[in-house]
């Protein structure tokens, strides 16, 4: 009889926990078994690995094979086994040495000629890897994803014959090189693009400095698509670990990711018909939704009152929280979801309230009952509400050089704004607890009078209350400026002009 250990990674959420890949051979009829809650795409693995092994040309042992993947109550899916299961199986018959497998873990799918497959979910195994200090042994085409990961050692193969005579040390297979880390090489749509609209350019920035979420009100056409699109172009570089969180985000789901993605910051757009389950996430097997593809990027809801009621109020505890616990009968998963919401709408059914033509004929109840599909407590967690009126023709005549700043100026500015609030309280503004605010949001006594006034008047909440100091603080940040003044305040009043109460319908 013979026992053979393999190490592997499975997938839960963004997380990779091991999985220990156990060989027992024994005396009894030819069969092979495989336990440890192993779901369709594991069992079918031993036809997958069974022909893999004979056309290396290695013996396939004819034996009882009981195959155990450990902790047996963690679910076990996909192809990712392959490789690892079929290493036990040569280790446990003594086609392949065993004292290295230790040092080792591995994942990929087998074709039945032994050729090894990509897959999806590498870059959390390659982190987890990294923790548990073992070498990685990955399919070639994932090569290059999982040497994104500073500090571990990756090996990549085309085939199984590569890992067994490296495993052998028959011919050792070289360490992949990291990844030149680089996010400067993709263009994006350009601020000067936007022709006028000072006020909502303005609010643009404000809220990329400090990570506010912004909803913008206008007639068709006035640019507020526009706008939303540009934001990616002024918002701050990532860092490694917002980098990382989000590429093992776009790792685990269906499209994949691609190293030519690293280092930027997701905007994604989806339609106003998409479900919860599309936004929040969800399936049999958890998987990531619109929400966690945003992660540390922007989440860009255009006609937001087209969207269902109940699927807008899935956002309201990600907003808060920028996590999602996904739960069904069997299991559990939890993503993170720190995006920024970026919104647009219009001002009433038709769209055209406030025009200077004049073709807006609403009434004042259907622009009311309009508003109010988007529920006050989510208005409430939008910190700034910007109108984006229409653009007189004589702007967009204007010549090319009269459009005022590009993107790469306003970034700058951006950057560091951000870089002070990075020192000051390590996060961005928007992230601010209760007891930051009130150590790094101090208002004098004067503007504390002024911004009761503004709250009774708008009849604002505590919520409400609290996120104007914090765009205020922001507002300070870009002046430069270490304490919070009357102009920063009244700008993060004013950009409260949606809230529930006062909004008033001409």
């Amino acid at each position: 009889m013979s026992l053979a250990t393999a190490y592997s990674r499975a997938q839960s959420g963004i997380k990779s926990p091991p999985v220990t890949v156990e060989v027992h051979l024994s005396n009894g009829l030819p069969s092979l078994s495989i336990v440890g809650l192993p779901e369709t795409a594991v069992k079918e693995s031993k036809d997958r690995v069974r022909g893999a092994v004979l056309n290396s040309q290695f013996k396939f042992p004819r034996q009882r094979i009981t195959i155990n993947l450990a902790p047996a109550d963690l679910p076990k899916e996909g192809g990712r086994f392959d490789l690892p299961i079929a290493l036990g199986i040569l280790a446990a018959s003594r086609q392949l040495s065993a004292d290295t497998l230790s040092r080792y873990e591995f994942v990929g799918e087998l074709a039945l000629s032994g050729a090894l497959r990509p897959l999806r979910g590498v870059l959390p195994a390659a982190i987890a890897a990294r923790d548990a200090g073992r070498i990685l042994i990955v399919p070639q085409e994932n090569a290059a994803e999982a040497s994104l990961v500073d500090g571990v050692k990756v090996l990549a193969a085309t085939h199984l014959l590569e890992v067994c005579a490296h495993i052998n040390d028959i011919k050792q297979l070289s360490p992949v090189p990291r990844q030149a880390q680089t996010n400067s090489d993709f263009s994006l749509d350009d601020l000067d693009e936007v022709r006028g609209q000072h006020h909502a350019k303005r609010a643009l920035e404000v809220a990329a400095a400090g990570g506010h979420s912004l909803l913008m009100i206008g007639p068709p056409g006035t640019g507020k698509t526009m706008l939303a699109s540009r934001l990616p172009g002024i918002l701050p570089t990532m860092n490694e670990d917002e980098a990382l969180e989000a590429a093992a985000v776009a790792s685990i789901s269906e499209r994949g990711f691609s190293v030519e993605q690293w280092g930027q910051r997701p905007f994604r757009t989806p339609h106003h018909t998409a479900s919860g389950v599309a936004l929040v996430g969800g399936g049999s097997n958890p998987r990531p939704g619109e929400i966690s593809l945003a992660d540390h990027g922007i989440l860009f809801l255009d006609e937001l009152p087209e969207f269902d009621r109940k699927v807008l109020e899935v956002l309201r505890e990600p907003l808060e929280s920028g996590r999602i616990t996904i739960s069904r009968a069997a299991r559990q998963a939890e993503f993170p979801a720190r995006f920024q919401l970026v919104a647009a709408m219009n001002p009433c059914p038709c769209g055209y309230l406030g025009h200077s033509n004049g073709r807006c004929h609403c009434t004042a109840e259907q622009v009311q009952r309009y508003r109010a599909k988007i529920s006050g407590p989510l208005l409430d967690r939008i910190d700034m509400h910007v109108e984006v009126p229409n653009v007189p023709q004589a702007i967009l005549r204007a010549p090319s050089e009269d459009a005022g700043e590009n993107s790469a100026t306003v970034r700058q500015r951006v950057e560091v704004a951000r870089g002070r609030q990075t020192v000051r309280s390590g996060k961005a503004n928007a992230l601010l607890k209760n007891r930051d605010i009130q150590q790094h949001c101090r208002i004098n006594d004067a503007d504390s009078h002024l911004l009761e006034q503004a709250i009774d008047r708008l009849g604002l909440s505590a919520r409400a209350y609290h996120r104007i100091l914090k765009v205020a603080r922001t507002a300070a940040d870009l002046a430069g400026e270490k304490d919070i003044a009357t102009a920063h305040l009244t700008e993060a009043i004013a950009y409260r002009r949606l809230d529930r109460t006062s909004s008033n319908v001409n």
